[in-house]
């Protein structure tokens, strides 16, 4: 297991109690084996503590990037994950809004485990937060027209395209001009890109959500059916993690972290919260 810390005066300051309490009801509520369980909380003047599972094998983040793109077996292997891991957040209505490789873990086994509910939400209907990674946003966060479930299966598809090309679609260095392509969503595909990889991009990365796969038709079933999925997959052998994966992460013992990058700790001690201001004392 690991400990993540969150600085009590930082989040106060910084408006972000609401996130934060509803990312701990999440965690709490949560359970399925492709997601990162809470196994604790503990809190102090100082800090809250969130104990998390310790998974060994890093972010799908440095994968993708040591190997510049993914093939096209091991993508699929992800991306199928990735499905499972929203169609259970979405049969509780949660909806996740920050899929990126660096919130993918991949454990001892070369399975997915995702990460960090910090902008995931219990959403019935529609919500109006502007959230998520430029790179990723869907259009109708971008035109604050109201979203849900939708946005999810968009962030899949931008995924999807990033592990097969090395690239994210509608990628630029101005955040604004990001927005601008994405808002245009005219996706330009490499030639060496997977004919029927490319069928169902196109599929998800659609600007009218009404029109997406994931809630058009059969729902995500137009997605689990699509024929990249076809062949020999198996969407129980992958659940019950018996499918054969890809890649399995080295590590040289149980305490092994040597597949994540080191970050100093801060050498400044968090300002103490005093009693009387700490709105994390009811937990």
């Amino acid at each position: 297991m690991r400990s993540r810390y969150c600085n009590k005066a930082d989040i106060i300051r910084l408006e972000q109690v609401d996130h934060v309490v509803n990312e701990h009801t999440i965690l709490a509520d949560i359970d399925h084996p492709s997601l990162v369980s809470l196994k604790g909380f503990g809190q102090d003047s100082r800090y809250l503590y969130f104990l998390l599972e310790f998974i060994q094998g890093g972010e799908l983040f440095t994968r993708l990037r040591t190997q510049g793109y993914l093939g096209d077996e091991e993508a699929r292997f992800f991306a199928g994950q990735v499905t499972l891991m929203f169609e259970y957040l979405h049969s509780k209505n949660i909806i996740y809004r920050d899929l990126k490789p660096e919130n993918l873990l991949i454990d001892q086994d070369g399975y997915l485990r995702l990460t960090d509910f910090g902008f995931a939400k219990v959403c019935h209907g529609r919500t109006y937060t502007l959230c998520g990674t430029p790179e990723y946003m869907a259009p109708e966060i971008l035109m604050n027209v109201g979203h849900g479930k939708p946005v999810d299966w968009w962030t899949l598809g931008v995924l999807i395209y990033e592990m097969h090309a090395g690239i994210d679609p509608f990628h630029e260095s101005d955040p604004m001009a990001i927005y601008k392509k994405i808002l245009k969503c005219k996706v330009k595909f490499p030639k060496e890109f997977d004919k029927r990889c490319k069928s169902l991009v196109k599929k998800l990365l659609v600007l009218d959500p009404t029109e997406r796969y994931g809630l058009v038709k059969a729902g995500k079933l137009d997605i689990k059916s699509h024929k990249w999925f076809s062949g020999d997959w198996d969407w129980h052998e992958l659940l019950d993690r018996s499918m054969t994966p890809v890649y399995k992460p080295e590590f040289y013992c149980q305490d092994d972290t040597s597949n994540y990058a080191r970050y100093p700790d801060s050498p400044i001690e968090a300002e103490e919260v005093h009693e009387e201001e700490d709105p994390f004392l009811i937990w």
